[in-house]
């Protein structure tokens, strides 16, 4: 796992193809309003069938987490004020976790991707195109 730091500001976290550990591993803390976790059980395993209560939830930030499926993706990095930081590369099978801050992609080969974020879409209330 790697987390994206700027000025004391966690950006990001890239979990890459290559992570692999046994039973559940969080990598957000339980404060942010999305939350990334990855599961490895073993065969025969049962998770207790659940439902999910509704909570009322405040969210400050539109956060986003991106899954390669093919291809390789450019990431850069960008402050609240819209200056460049730094830039990552991502391939098949990384998983990122865009947490606060400004970005772009260059898109390096061809890419498949799946975008999870919070809803309801807010349209062009919710960017700032820079």
């Amino acid at each position: 796992m790697e987390k994206y730091i700027f000025d004391g500001e966690l950006f990001a976290i890239v979990i890459r193809n290559t992570f692999d550990k046994e039973g559940i591993t969080f990598f957000t803390d339980q404060n942010l309003s999305q939350q990334l976790a990855y599961m490895s059980h073993p065969k025969g395993k049962n998770i207790q069938p659940h439902i999910h209560r509704p909570i009322e939830r405040t969210v400050a930030y539109t956060q986003e987490v991106l899954i390669i499926k093919e291809g390789i993706l450019k990431v850069d990095f960008y402050s609240e004020e819209q200056t460049y930081l730094e830039s990552i590369v991502l391939k098949k099978g990384d998983i990122i976790l865009l947490i606060k801050g400004g970005h772009g992609f260059s898109v390096i080969e061809d890419v498949k991707m799946i975008e999870v974020k919070q809803g309801p879409y807010a349209g062009d209330k919710d960017k700032i195109r820079f």
